[in-house]
């Protein structure tokens, strides 16, 4: 792939075709493992969610260990070089979560796949059984971007001064208002506003990102505005995941992910609550 070429955050289905077997572009499948063994996208690479999330009971979806994350991208033949490109078939939070966290680690070439698997099936793009071989590669994973990363005690700390702050609950109404309970605690974080994952995505055409103009007018209808810096979450930041990339995609410049988000906030006695 040249150097000179811009590739997009989010990828269309005949966009990404142009892109395959291209030097230095890898696609990274996040459907499963059983999924992937009946067809994917010609010359993708299978990688578990489960691999790049990491558990600490009540607590779910936190950063792994980077030597651990290192050694799994690496057996994908990432490197540093490499434009990522990764979907998956859920609508596109896992392929996010994990562009999230390299991302934070600083990664630069990254790219979702628009509507992801539902997307390619319906454009009747080639599908594929083979598994590729992957060159040996090296990647030093470390966190050295935490600008797109926000834990339990900065937000806390945002809270007792939240000029120019947004935080975004991308969870169901059921959990936001604290009638469906996932946590030892219900409800949301002080001052959050409510913007499901999956109203940013246009259900009539495979579940791709919502035209942009549609999109800015929605957002700005709640004050999820460009100027403010923006926090999202969700259970474990996963579906928050996605909700973070399109704002990105959207030319928001102050975006972060809570690591852990409610099953950290909620399993806490000390933390602020709203419902």
């Amino acid at each position: 792939m040249s150097q000179q070429l811009e590739v997009p955050l989010f990828l269309d289905p005949a966009e990404l075709k142009e892109l395959l077997g291209q030097d230095k572009v890898r696609v990274v499948d996040l459907c499963g493992t059983d999924r992937y063994a009946r067809a994917h996208i010609p010359g993708a690479v299978s990688l578990e969610y489960s691999a790049i999330v990491a558990q600490e009971p009540p607590v779910m979806g936190l950063l792994p260990n980077e030597i651990e994350l290192g050694q799994i991208v690496a057996s994908l033949g990432i490197t540093k070089a490499c434009h990522v490109i990764a979907y998956d078939c859920e609508g596109g939070g896992r392929a996010s979560r994990f562009l999230w966290t390299l991302m934070a680690c600083g990664q630069r070439k990254l790219s979702l796949l628009n509507g992801g698997m539902f997307a390619w099936e319906e454009a009747g793009l080639p599908l594929s059984t083979d598994v590729p071989e992957v060159d040996d590669a090296t990647y030093p994973a470390q966190y050295s971007n935490m600008r797109v990363v926000a834990d339990r005690g900065y937000i806390q700390s945002r809270l007792t001064n939240p000029e120019n702050l947004c935080i975004v609950d991308t969870r169901s109404t059921g959990e936001y208002e604290g009638s469906d309970v996932r946590a030892k605690h219900g409800g949301h974080i002080p001052g959050a506003v409510h913007f499901e994952w999956t109203d940013m995505m246009d259900r009539e055409r495979e579940m791709k990102l919502l035209p942009e103009d549609r999109l800015r007018s929605m957002l700005e209808a709640k004050g999820i505005t460009p100027d403010k810096e923006i926090i999202v979450y969700c259970h474990t930041h996963h579906r928050s995941a996605f909700s973070f990339w399109a704002l990105k995609k959207l030319g928001y410049q102050k975006v972060r992910g809570y690591v852990g988000s409610w099953s950290d906030w909620g399993n806490q006695d000390d933390t602020a609550i709203e419902s």
